[in-house]
Formats: structure tokens, C-alpha cells, sequence
């Protein structure tokens, strides 16, 4: 693990392992960051507090791969034995854009949808991109590419842009 200096608002578990190469930006509004036990932030991978007041919570055993970009916005919760592919990208924030006399970068943002949370056990695929308002159920695939802005049920498989339910998870034998 990188050193990283002591930040308000930044908890790390001792057994999580964050990358010298990952990069994290805490929050000058209050916005807490937290990672879990177990939990890797592979290289590249960036974790920034902007756009909101949400936090970022990432649970216990989850892969944050690189290239991964986290933006707090209106707030990121992600499960334990999460699973993000090099790429992905939690945005969970709008432009406001509505004025035609007010560049859209000067507009602010656009009330939250809720921000984005994770269940436990959730796989999200390379280049994937998980939008405000953005519910993973439990045990939930998200394909490659997909962009998710809305809810996906408990063991479902989405994919697409937008995503939509290309199918479900199996048993195992004898469940």
C-alpha cells in the first residue's frame, strides 16, 4: 500500500491495499471516503470527492480495478465482493444545463437522483459507466459497455446503452 497521510474524512481499513499508482481526493466540503477491509485500489484508479456532498463508502473484498474513476457527487455506497473492471465509471451527478445564457460547466448540478449504490456480490464489466439514480441489486452483472442509470434487480445480467436486462444469474446444482 501507498503511504497515505492522514486526510479528514478519509478511513482506510489497515487491510485494505491501495495502489502507490491509485490516487484519492478527499473532500474540501466534508464528504467522507471509506474503504473495507480487504478491498484493493488497483493503478490508475482514481476516488474524487466533487460534484456534491455524497460520500464515497466501498465495502469489505472489493476490486477496484484500474483505470476505475469514482466521483462522489450525490454519493457511492458499493457492497462487499464488489467487482469493477478496468474502466468503470461511477458518476452519480448531472450538469445542470437548462440556460443557454450560462456556460453548462457554470450551471451547477442538477438535483440528486439518489447517487449510486452497489449490492453485495456485483460484477460490472470493462468500460461500464453507472449513472445517478443507478440501484445494482445483490448478485447483478453488468456487461461490458453498459450505461445504468436505474434500478437492476437481484441477480440480473444488463447490458447495453441504455442497459437493459439481458439476462439472470443461474443456481447451482441443488439450490
Amino acid at each position: 500500500m501507498s503511504v497515505i497521510p492522514q486526510i479528514e474524512n478519509l478511513t482506510i481499513d489497515p487491510g485494505a491495499w491501495i495502489s502507490e499508482d491509485a490516487r484519492i481526493f478527499p473532500s474540501v466540503r466534508g464528504t467522507r471516503i471509506s474503504i473495507g477491509a480487504g478491498s484493493k485500489i488497483f493503478e490508475f484508479a482514481v476516488i474524487r470527492a466533487v460534484g456534491g456532498t455524497g460520500d464515497v463508502i466501498i465495502g469489505e473484498r472489493c476490486m477496484i480495478n484500474p483505470h476505475c474513476v469514482l466521483y462522489s457527487g450525490s454519493g457511492i455506497r458499493i457492497g462487499n465482493d464488489v467487482a469493477l473492471a478496468p474502466g468503470v465509471q461511477v458518476v452519480p451527478a448531472n450538469h445542470a444545463y437548462a440556460r443557454r445564457d450560462i456556460p453548462i460547466a457554470r450551471q451547477g448540478f442538477l438535483p440528486s437522483k439518489g447517487g449510486v449504490v452497489i449490492g453485495d456480490d456485483v460484477w460490472v464489466g470493462a468500460g461500464a459507466v453507472l449513472l445517478d439514480g443507478a440501484v445494482i441489486g445483490r448478485g447483478a452483472i453488468i456487461a461490458a459497455g453498459a450505461v445504468v442509470g436505474s434500478l437492476v434487480p437481484d441477480y440480473e445480467i444488463w447490458g447495453g446503452v441504455p442497459a437493459r436486462k439481458i439476462g439472470e444469474r443461474g443456481m447451482a446444482d441443488g439450490a
